[in-house]
């Protein structure tokens, strides 16, 4: 059964940018991990979801759709619009590639954790001790 324009409407309304599921996890194991942390400072390009501003590096928590990863998810193409999410995808991987250079020469280290990590937190911790280390 095809979702009509207004049930896709509310569906995308619910999509967050801020707080999201991924986000929390990764917070709850921060935390957990004894690190602390500010959120979103809209001082820095592309709002990281993470600052440890002593330590001078920051966290993007990425959804694989969202920002085109190369996992299946990633790589999955919705079948209605296809040409206009094939270009809002490409923008968003550029902008994200601009953030990530504009904080990179302003001496900011930057860690991208993809929603599809999200799976294995032994690891995940790991690669995160070894980042913040």
């Amino acid at each position: 059964m095809s979702e009509t324009p207004e049930q896709r409407s509310a569906v995308m309304r619910r999509v967050k940018s801020k707080h999201t599921a991924p986000e929390l996890e990764l917070r709850k194991l921060l935390t957990g991990l004894g690190y602390r942390y500010r959120l979103h400072r809209a001082d820095l390009p592309g709002k990281p979801d993470l600052v440890f501003p002593g330590r001078r590096k920051l966290i993007f928590v990425h959804g694989c759709f969202w920002h085109g990863h190369d996992c299946a998810r990633g790589a999955r193409a919705p079948k209605t619009n296809a040409e206009y999410w094939s270009q809002k995808i490409a923008r968003n991987r550029a902008r994200d590639a601009a953030h990530q250079t504009a904080l990179a020469e302003t001496g900011w280290r930057v860690l991208t954790v993809w929603e599809c990590e999200m799976r294995d937190d032994a690891a995940l911790a790991e690669r995160l001790q070894d980042f913040l280390a």
